[in-house]
């Protein structure tokens, strides 16, 4: 679930978060902002909201860089380690290039680059 202030705030749109299905754009009475997202639509995705499992040993937490050759590229916006999956999990904003499920992803923890997998969310799937 997005949180305010972690996975969605002001500088966020509901398309690059994810929630789309919240946002109704062809509704007769347009909601305000209604403008600004349809915009951000047709625009183009620069980054997109992504679930990521860690390969490495680590834990990213929130405000961690996602890194590719020493840069930041994107940001951790929730990470923990879960005990159902007994896996460390998160989720980041990355590029669209690195959006895609099976992409390899770097986050930088303590200096360190640590290799996390992009994965379909909810990470736990209901039975």
């Amino acid at each position: 679930y997005s949180l305010y202030g972690h996975e969605i705030d002001e500088t966020t749109n509901p398309i690059e978060a994810g929630l789309e299905w919240v946002v109704k754009l062809n509704k007769a009475t347009p909601f305000i902002g209604c403008s600004a997202v349809i915009a951000a639509k047709e625009k183009g995705l620069t980054r997109k909201l992504v679930g990521f499992v860690m390969r490495d040993r680590g834990i990213a937490r929130e405000g961690y860089n996602v890194v590719a050759e020493g840069k930041a590229l994107g940001r951790v916006t929730s990470g923990t380690m879960s005990p159902s999956l007994n896996k460390a999990i998160g989720l980041a904003y990355v590029p669209i290039k690195s959006a895609h499920v099976g992409s390899e992803i770097s986050i930088d923890i303590r200096g360190k680059a640590t290799v996390a997998e992009v994965v379909s969310t909810p990470f736990l799937k209901s039975k």
